[in-house]
């Protein structure tokens, strides 16, 4: 069993870590091109301390990324995906998530802009992948959907969907509203639902 002390070490290290995240997502969601020091000096720390956790700004921007992940699962989780009709389920699922990068817009578009493995872009998508696959099921089950096409195929499809809507957002070619009415009306013809009035 470990010593208190290192048990308050490990714990030091998660409000810091935490609290470099938490910095780094004000900071850099007002201004995507701000550095290092800007992120430490709202954190409260020294550079040398963003540093120790996160060794390249990839990583502190990757962990960034991950945490703006977190917020929309959390966010899809808090909509009551499995009361009411699968169709309001399904768009209140995509609102949530739409909210959530809503936030984040210009540091958003920075991030994706980077490289990143297909193993790290299966694994932020794959929790909201599953979220979308138990909606797009359950609205096969009820009847709401048509169960023709795959439900895999259907969550990869609703995915692009989504970020087709965000690119006509920041192309400046959509209003916000204009892209969301779009998305969801997109979204439930390919589902076979028929669109709200």
């Amino acid at each position: 069993m470990p010593r208190p002390s290192a048990r308050n070490q490990r714990s030091d290290a998660q409000r810091s870590r935490a609290s470099i995240l938490d910095a780094a997502l004000r900071t850099l969601g007002a201004d995507p091109d701000a550095g290092v020091e800007a992120i430490a000096t709202t954190a409260g720390v020294t550079r040398q301390t963003v540093y120790a956790h996160f060794p390249s700004r990839g990583e502190l921007l990757a962990a960034v990324l991950d945490r703006i992940t977190e917020e929309a699962v959390a966010a899809m989780d808090a909509a009551d995906l499995d009361d009411g009709p699968a169709t309001e389920a399904l768009v209140r699922l995509i609102e949530a998530g739409r909210r959530t990068s809503g936030r984040y817009p210009a540091l958003l578009r920075k991030i994706t802009s980077l490289p990143a493995s297909p193993d790290d872009d299966q694994r932020r998508h794959s929790p909201v992948a599953e979220r979308l696959e138990r909606v797009i099921r359950r609205g096969k089950e009820t009847g709401e959907f048509d169960d023709r096409l795959p439900t895999g195929w259907l969550v990869a499809v609703t995915v692009k969907l989504g970020h087709a809507s965000g690119e006509e957002v920041d192309s400046g070619r959509m209003s916000v509203d204009e892209a969301a009415d779009a998305l969801h009306t997109s979204l439930l013809r390919v589902l076979g639902a028929t669109p709200r009035a």
